[in-house]
């Protein structure tokens, strides 16, 4: 089932040029509508439920069904970010609640080095080798035929 935007619970990112969900989309279907101030999905059809919109919404509209590995029939699952980790709340049928977290960073944030170590083989956008080649290989030299 795609992304859908509770209009009640949308505040359109507080209505300024581009919500939180139009920008972490890989899809670009979340848009913005600029008479009601509300976000929501263009092209349900299109999306691939990544949940990159649920999960970074700070009024928690976006809602998603969830899989069945984990959200039984009938159940909701609701993420609440945080700058460390995602604490994913279960509701059941029945009304129980569970709550699981897990980190979302490895490495401090802005602390990621953007080559992940790696020198550059070459500068040469026409050459066949790889960025991290022959570094990443285990080799010296790159073979091309």
């Amino acid at each position: 089932m795609p992304s859908f935007v509770n209009p009640e619970k949308c505040d359109g990112c507080k209505a300024l040029d581009s919500t939180a969900c139009q920008h972490i989309c890989p899809n670009d279907l979340m848009v913005l509508n600029k008479a009601t101030e509300k976000a929501y999905n263009m092209e349900p059809e299109m999306c691939w439920e990544c949940y990159n919109c649920v999960k970074i919404c700070p009024t928690q509209a976006v809602e998603v069904r969830g899989y069945a590995d984990f959200v039984p029939l009938g159940a909701q699952v609701t993420p609440l970010r945080s700058t460390d980790s995602i604490m994913w709340t279960v509701k059941f049928r029945n009304g129980m609640l569970k709550r699981f977290k897990f980190p979302i960073r490895t490495t401090a944030e802005g602390a990621a080095v953007p080559d992940g170590g790696w020198e550059t083989g070459t500068d040469d956008l026409a050459s066949p080798v790889l960025f991290s080649e022959p570094g990443s290989c285990g080799t010296d030299t790159v073979f091309t035929k």
